[in-house]
C-alpha cells in the first residue's frame, strides 16, 4: 500500500454508481430480500398516488424472462422539462437520487416505502428499465441500461387516460438470486391491500404454462385484515371493533378483535411499513387497553377485591392491526422500523379510552367475555410463573436427566458457538459423532414437542422436550427472556426429509415464534439442508437436494451403472456423510429463518397449528400440486 495520500485518491461517485457501487447501503442487502425490495419501491409509488387519492388499480406481473411490471392509474410520472437538470422530469426521477414529488407536501401528504429511495435506485440495480407514462393524450417512453439511458423520452403514441407502467430486470451481477418467488410478493401486496381500503392490487406470474394469478382489494381495509388473521381461530365476538380518527393531518385506524386461542397478535404500521419494533402508537394502544380493562372490571365488579390485570392478561388471544398515516414519520431503532413521533401516543391513547369504553357498555355480554378470558389468562400466568421458578431451581444435573439429552461444545463464545436440534436419537447420535466439538453441540429430541399454538404457557413448561430446550438456549422464556443470555448464536433445526420432520421442524418454529421471537429476529435460528439422495458411480459420489438436482446430475453423469440412494432419515447417514454433507460449516446450506412479516407468519402458524380444520383443509388442497416427493 502506497504512503502518498493526497488530492487525486479522493473519488466522486457521479450520478447512480454509488448505488452500484454500496448496493446494500440502499436497499438493506444483494439477497432475496434485497431483489424483491425492488418491486415494493415501485409498488410504493404507485400506493402513493393512490394515496394521494389519485390512483385505483395497482398490477404487478412476474413476466416469462424473470423481469417484473408495475403498472398503475395514476397520474403518471411528469415528462415535461425540469428547470434545474434541462431535461425531462421522467428521466430526472429515474437517474437521480432524492429526486420525486414526495418532497412537496402538496403533491403527497403521505408517502410510504421503508428505505425512500425510490425507483431511481430501482433504475441503478437492473440490467435494464422501461418505463411509459400516459399524460396528456400521449404514450411517453425511455429506456434504461444499468441506470443510464439510452435514449431521450420519447412519444411512441396516444394514450387515454393517465398512469405509469415500470418494467426492469434485475442485474445479476449486482443480487445473489434474481428470481422473484410469488408468495414473498403477495404476501407484501395482499397488506397494501388491506392497509388501504378499495384500492385493487393484482399479481400475475407468466414464468410457467400455467398462470397464476391473486386479486387483492378489501372493502374493510384493516377490519378485513384482522378478520383474514382470525381464519383459523375462533372469535369471541362477530365483528371486529373499529376505530378511526384524523387530527391535524394524522389518520390513525385500529381494528381489533378476541379470540379464543392464547396467543397475541397486535401488529402495527406506519404509512404502510410493519413497524415490527413497534413504538409510540402502539405504546398508546396498549396503555389504555389495559386502563380500560381493569377500569371495567373494577367498575362492574368483574372481580372481587383488587385483583387486577396485566397487559399480558388483556391481550391473550387478541388481534390487532394499528395502522397510521401522517405526514412526518420520524423512525427509530436499528432497522428503522420503530415510531417515535411522540404526538401518536396521546391521539392513539384518548381514542382507545374513548372508543373501547363506549364499545364495552353498548356490548356488556362481550365484556364479560373478554374479561373473564383475560382473568382466565392471568391465573395461567401466575401458574406459568410458578413453572419457571421451578425450571430455574433445577441443577445442571436435573437437566441433564430430562429427554433430548444435550452434548454441549466446549467453546464458551456464543457468538461461535452453534447448536444443532435434531430429530431422533439415531440422528443424534449419528451428529455427536460426526460434528466438531469444539463449537457444535447437540440437542436430540426424542418424539414431538408439544404443539405450542394450543396450549398456555403453564403447560407447555411441563413437555420435557420444551424444558430441554429452553435450558439449553440459556435465554429464558417470557418473562424472564433474555436475548443477551444466548449460549448459541447458531440454532440449527436438523429433521428428516419427511412428512414427519417437516412437522416436528414446525413444531419447533411454532414454538420460538410465540415465546422466543427475538431470537429470529436476531438471525440466530437456521434450517439445516441435509440431501435427498446419494449418487455413487464408480469412485465418485455426488450428493443432491431435490428431485429436479437428481435428474440433472444423473443426465450429467449417465444412469449407467449407477447407485442411487435414497435417504429417508438423518439416521442412514453415517458421522463422516452427516458431518460432510450437513454439518461442515464449509459445505453445508443453511435456510435462515426471518421475521419479515410476522403477520404472515402468525397467519401460517395459525393455519398450520390451530385448531381450526378448514382453513388447513384448504392450504392443502392448494399446495398439494407443487409437492414433488411426499412420504407417507
Amino acid at each position: 500500500m502506497s504512503d502518498d495520500y493526497d488530492a487525486t485518491h479522493i473519488q466522486v461517485l457521479e450520478g447512480l454508481e454509488a448505488v452500484r457501487k454500496r448496493p446494500s447501503m440502499y436497499i438493506g442487502s444483494v439477497d432475496t430480500r434485497g431483489l424483491h425490495h425492488l418491486v415494493y419501491e415501485v409498488v410504493d409509488n404507485s400506493i402513493d398516488e393512490a394515496l394521494a387519492g389519485f390512483c385505483k388499480n395497482i398490477d404487478v406481473s412476474i413476466n416469462a424472462d424473470g423481469s417484473v411490471t408495475v403498472v398503475d392509474d395514476g397520474r403518471g410520472i411528469p415528462v415535461g422539462n425540469h428547470p434545474k437538470y434541462k431535461k425531462s422530469a421522467l428521466e430526472v426521477v429515474l437517474t437521480v437520487l432524492h429526486a420525486g414529488g414526495k418532497f412537496d407536501k402538496s403533491n403527497y401528504k403521505v408517502s410510504g416505502g421503508l428505505h425512500g429511495v425510490g425507483v431511481s435506485v430501482v433504475n441503478a440495480l437492473s440490467e435494464w428499465m422501461e418505463v411509459e407514462v400516459k399524460r396528456d393524450g400521449k404514450l411517453y417512453y425511455q429506456r434504461y441500461e444499468r441506470g443510464a439511458p439510452t435514449s431521450d423520452v420519447t412519444v411512441i403514441g396516444d394514450s387515454k387516460g393517465t398512469g405509469t407502467k415500470s418494467t426492469f430486470m434485475p442485474d445479476s451481477k449486482i443480487f445473489e438470486t434474481t428470481e422473484f418467488n410469488y408468495g414473498t410478493l403477495i404476501t407484501r401486496l395482499r397488506e397494501l391491500a388491506f392497509l388501504n381500503r378499495n384500492i385493487r392490487i393484482s399479481i400475475t406470474d407468466s414464468r410457467e404454462e400455467e398462470l397464476e394469478q391473486d386479486v387483492f382489494e378489501y372493502e374493510g381495509g384493516i377490519i378485513s385484515f384482522v378478520e383474514h388473521l382470525n381464519q383459523s381461530r375462533t372469535a369471541l365476538h362477530k365483528a371486529p371493533i373499529y376505530f378511526e380518527r384524523e387530527k391535524e393531518g394524522t389518520i390513525v385506524e385500529i381494528a381489533m378483535q378476541y379470540t379464543d386461542s392464547y396467543g397475541e397478535y397486535v401488529y402495527s404500521f406506519a404509512n404502510n411499513i410493519n413497524t415490527h419494533e413497534g413504538g409510540t402508537h402502539l405504546i398508546g394502544f396498549k396503555t389504555a387497553l389495559t386502563r380500560v380493562a381493569n377500569d371495567y372490571i373494577k367498575k362492574n365488579n368483574v372481580v372481587k377485591g383488587d385483583e387486577k390485570l396485566t397487559g399480558e392478561d388483556i391481550r391473550e388471544g387478541l388481534a390487532a392491526i394499528i395502522s397510521v398515516k401522517l405526514t412526518e414519520p420520524q423512525f427509530e431503532g436499528q432497522t428503522k422500523t420503530k415510531l417515535g413521533n411522540s404526538e401518536l401516543k396521546g391521539i392513539v391513547d384518548s381514542m382507545v379510552s374513548e372508543g373501547l369504553s363506549e364499545y364495552m357498555e353498548e356490548n356488556p355480554k362481550v365484556a364479560v367475555i373478554i374479561f373473564q378470558k383475560a382473568l382466565d389468562a392471568r391465573r395461567a400466568r401466575e401458574a406459568a410463573k410458578k413453572a419457571r421458578e421451578l425450571t430455574r431451581r433445577k441443577s445442571a444435573l436435573e437437566i441433564g436427566t430430562l429427554p433430548g439429552k444435550l452434548a454441549d461444545c466446549s467453546e464458551k463464545d456464543p457468538s461461535v458457538s452453534e447448536v444443532y436440534l435434531v430429530e431422533g436419537d439415531s440422528a443424534g447420535g449419528s451428529a455427536k459423532q460426526g460434528r466438531n466439538r469444539r463449537f457444535q453441540a447437540i440437542l436430540p429430541f426424542r418424539g414431538k414437542i408439544i404443539n405450542v399454538e394450543k396450549a398456555r404457557l403453564a403447560k407447555v413448561l411441563k413437555n420435557n422436550e420444551v424444558l430441554s430446550l429452553i435450558t439449553a438456549m440459556g435465554t429464558g422464556i417470557a418473562e424472564d427472556y433474555n436475548i443477551e443470555k444466548a449460549r448459541y448464536h447458531k440454532v440449527i433445526i436438523m429433521t428428516d426429509a419427511d412428512v414427519d420432520g417437516a412437522h416436528i421442524r414446525t413444531l419447533i418454529l411454532t414454538f420460538f415464534f410465540r415465546y422466543m421471537a427475538p431470537l429470529i429476529d436476531a438471525g440466530y435460528v437456521y434450517i439445516a439442508q441435509p440431501p435427498l439422495y446419494r449418487i455413487k458411480k464408480g469412485k465418485a459420489e455426488h450428493y443432491v437436494y431435490s428431485d429436479r438436482e437428481l435428474a440433472a446430475k444423473l443426465e450429467e453423469i449417465g444412469e449407467n451403472n449407477t447407485y442411487v440412494q435414497r435417504y429417508k432419515g438423518l439416521g442412514e447417514m453415517n458421522p463422516e456423510q452427516l458431518w460432510e454433507t450437513t454439518m461442515n460449516p464449509d459445505t453445508r446450506t443453511l435456510l435462515q429463518v426471518t421475521m419479515d412479516d410476522a403477520a404472515a407468519a402468525d397467519e401460517m402458524f395459525s393455519v398450520l397449528m390451530g385448531d381450526e380444520v378448514a382453513p388447513r383443509k384448504a392450504f392443502i388442497q392448494k399446495y398439494a400440486k407443487e409437492v414433488v416427493n411426499l412420504d407417507l
